[in-house]
C-alpha cells in the first residue's frame, strides 16, 4: 500500500523523536567516566587510534576525522587490518577508542588484545556495560539504546546516532580542555569559508592610500580624491590620520552650503573616524563596517600612521563576508 505525505512525514518525525530520547537518555547518563576518558585521551602524546566494526567502523572513522579536525591528532585503523601489519601505525604512547554496539564484536578483540599487550589504553564505545569490551577497557562509556529506529530492529540507526554523540562529546571537550581556538580551527582548514574568515588579515585586502589632503586643501580637491579612491577621502598630516571625508559629508555640506567647494577640508572632516589595522582579522573590519553603517575604512598602523584603505567590496570578494 502506498504511503501518503503525512504518514511520510510521521515515520521521519518518529525516527528523529526517538534518536533524540536516546541521546538525551546518554546525555543523563553521562558521569565521572567520561571525565576520566577526555584526561586519558587528552593525557596521551601519542595519537588516538579509532576503531570498530561495521557500522561502527563508519563512526569511528567520523570520530577520528572529527577529533583530528579540533587538534587531536587521530586515525582510524581497521580492526582485521591491523591483525596484517597495519598496527605499525600504533604506538606506546598513543590511546584508543574502540566501538563495538555489542561489546561482543570478535574481529575487535584481536586488536585489543594487541592493544593491551602494547601498553595502550582503551576507551570504550559500546551499548553493553557488561560486555567482553566494556570489562577489558580502561574506560567504558554508555552507548546504550532502548530501541533501533528501524522497525525491524535491525539496521543501526539509533545507537549509532548515540556513539557519533559521544564521539562528538569527547572531541567538544578535549577542544576546551586543549584551548584549541578559532584561529587554531582555520589552520586545519585553510580551504573552507571559516578558515578564509578567521586567516584573512586587513593588509591581506587593504589598498595604497590613494590621493591623500592635507587640512588646509579645499573641498573642490576632496570631490576629485572621492571620485579617485572610491568613496573615501583621507584627510593626512605628518603622515598621521587627521580625519576624513565621505560622500555622506559631501551631501551634508552641499544641502547646508551651495558654495562649499572652497571651504578647507580640515573645517569639514570627521576627526575621530573608525579605523582598521593592518593585522586586524578582515572580519572584524566587517564587523565595524556593519556596525557603523560605512563601505571603507582607513588603515593605520600602532601610532596613527596611515597605511592604506580597506572597502567593504573588496573584503566581500576575498571571502571575509
Amino acid at each position: 500500500m502506498p504511503f501518503d505525505a503525512p504518514q511520510l512525514v510521521a515515520l521521519g518525525r518518529r525516527v528523529l523523536q526517538l534518536e533524540a530520547g536516546a541521546v538525551g537518555a546518554a546525555a543523563e547518563r553521562l558521569d565521572e567516566r567520561f571525565a576520566r576518558a577526555v584526561q586519558l585521551l587528552a593525557g596521551a602524546s601519542g595519537r588516538v587510534i579509532v576503531s570498530g566494526v561495521g557500522k561502527s567502523g563508519v563512526v569511528a572513522r567520523k570520530i577520528a576525522a572529527t577529533l583530528t579536525s579540533t587538534g587531536t591528532a587521530a586515525t582510524y585503523v581497521h580492526p582485521v587490518d591491523s591483525l596484517h601489519g597495519d598496527l605499525g601505525l600504533v604506538g606506546r604512547s598513543d590511546v584508543a577508542i574502540l566501538l563495538s554496539k555489542s561489546g561482543e564484536s570478535e574481529e575487535l578483540f584481536g586488536l585489543a588484545g594487541s592493544l593491551r599487550r602494547m601498553g595502550v589504553p582503551v576507551v570504550a564505545i559500546t551499548g553493553a556495560m557488561e560486555s567482553t569490551l566494556a570489562r577489558t577497557a580502561e574506560v567504558a562509556l554508555d552507548a546504550a539504546v532502548a530501541e533501533e529506529a528501524c522497525p525491524h530492529g535491525l539496521a543501526p540507526t539509533t545507537s549509532t546516532t548515540v556513539a557519533v554523540a559521544l564521539g562528538d562529546a569527547l572531541a567538544v571537550a578535549l577542544l576546551e580542555v586543549k584551548g584549541f581556538r578559532r584561529e587554531d580551527f582555520a589552520a586545519l582548514h585553510p580551504g573552507g569559508s571559516l578558515g578564509r574568515k578567521l586567516l584573512l588579515r586587513v593588509r591581506d585586502v587593504m589598498v595604497h592610500p590613494g590621493h591623500v589632503l592635507a587640512p588646509e586643501a579645499t573641498m573642490r580637491h576632496a570631490v576629485v580624491s572621492l571620485a579617485r579612491d572610491r568613496g573615501l577621502a583621507l584627510v593626512v598630516e605628518r603622515g598621521r590620520l587627521a580625519g576624513l571625508l565621505t560622500p555622506g559629508d559631501l551631501t551634508r555640506l552641499l544641502e547646508r552650503d551651495p558654495g562649499f567647494l572652497d571651504r578647507p577640508v580640515g573645517g569639514v572632516m570627521t576627526r575621530s573616524p573608525r579605523t582598521a589595522t593592518p593585522d586586524e582579522l578582515a572580519a572584524a573590519a566587517v564587523g565595524t563596517m556593519e556596525r557603523h553603517g560605512v563601505i571603507a575604512l582607513p588603515v593605520v598602523d600602532g601610532d596613527g600612521t596611515v597605511v592604506g584603505a580597506v572597502h567593504l567590496h573588496d573584503l566581500m570578494r576575498a571571502g571575509a563576508v
